[in-house]
């Protein structure tokens, strides 16, 4: 069932496209990130989302509710993470998730998060590191375990061993049948916890795929060594980019079946070495972005 519909969303700052008419969903129980480069429209499309700023023009449900005319309701809901988490300097930790307590009800979770995150609950706002404040934002979001958890870059800051704890919560609110839309620049993170990606380019959305289909891509990268002349003008053709040339070989890229380079390389009588690698997942996400 669909937990999040964005349909035709734009949003524009006078001439400035920042979000130009992208469409997506997230299904109950599944975690999508949201990918792109700094200016690809990724905060303001969650922003629109949270009803904290209005959409030029498309529509937005949460939960089967147009976002923006249930947008109090839908707060009970939904646990938000901004990308640079806004505090009360003079309250301390504990007077934060009181205060959230008081609106959503008292939390059965909190206590763990705190005890994992190894947060002071005693330290006023105003005095807490950039990790401890992200620390802070991750517990007021996750306390109530919400059925949809909206969360702008949820790790920075943290250590591995805090990243390898908030995987496991998301993981788990997903078995749930919660849903978790994550924008994330941390590709490592992507591939470990996501069951697809939206990638958005210049406000616009470049693909929508599933880790797995991602990890298919064909995308090789072949370092070939010859004794003698190198027959680069042969091997250089349509579909294979070379990378890099070197006194004995060539390096070369292609993104399409492996298997013809593969035969024509076997017909050099002079080749010497041959090494093939797939791309990582860095490499095939940029391929988006270019």
């Amino acid at each position: 069932m669909t937990a999040i519909k964005v349909e035709r969303l734009k949003k524009y700052f006078g001439t400035t496209k920042a979000v130009d008419g992208i469409s997506f969903e997230v299904n109950e129980g599944e975690i999508v990130g949201f990918l792109g480069p700094n200016g690809a429209g990724k905060t303001t499309t969650i922003r629109c989302m949270m009803d904290f700023i209005r959409p030029t023009q498309g529509r937005i449900e949460i939960l089967g509710l147009d976002a923006q005319k249930n947008a109090t309701k839908l707060k009970s809901n939904i646990g938000y993470l901004s990308s640079e988490t806004n505090l009360y300097k003079s309250w301390t930790g504990q007077e934060h998730i009181h205060f959230l307590e008081r609106i959503k009800g008292i939390s059965k979770f909190d206590e763990e998060l705190i005890d994992k995150l190894k947060f002071d609950t005693r330290k006023k706002a105003g005095a807490l590191s950039t990790g401890n404040r992200q620390k802070l934002g991750i517990i007021l979001a996750l306390m109530h375990q919400p059925k949809i958890l909206i969360l702008d870059e949820p790790t920075v800051g943290l250590d591995p061993l805090l990243q390898n704890y908030i995987y496991e919560i998301l993981k788990a609110e997903a078995a749930k049948g919660n849903a978790v839309f994550m924008s994330s620049h941390n590709l490592a993170e992507v591939e470990k916890i996501c069951d697809r990606v939206v990638i958005l380019k210049e406000g616009k959305i470049v693909a929508t795929e599933s880790i797995s289909d991602i990890r298919r891509k064909r995308i090789y990268t072949v370092h070939a060594y010859f004794e003698g002349e190198i027959p680069k003008k042969e091997i250089v053709t349509d579909g294979i980019e070379l990378i890099e040339e070197f006194s004995d070989g060539l390096a070369l890229r292609i993104k399409a079946d492996i298997r013809p380079l593969l035969h024509k390389l076997s017909e050099y009588n002079n080749l010497k070495d041959l090494e093939v690698t797939h791309a990582s997942l860095e490499e095939v996400f940029m391929e988006f972005y270019k």
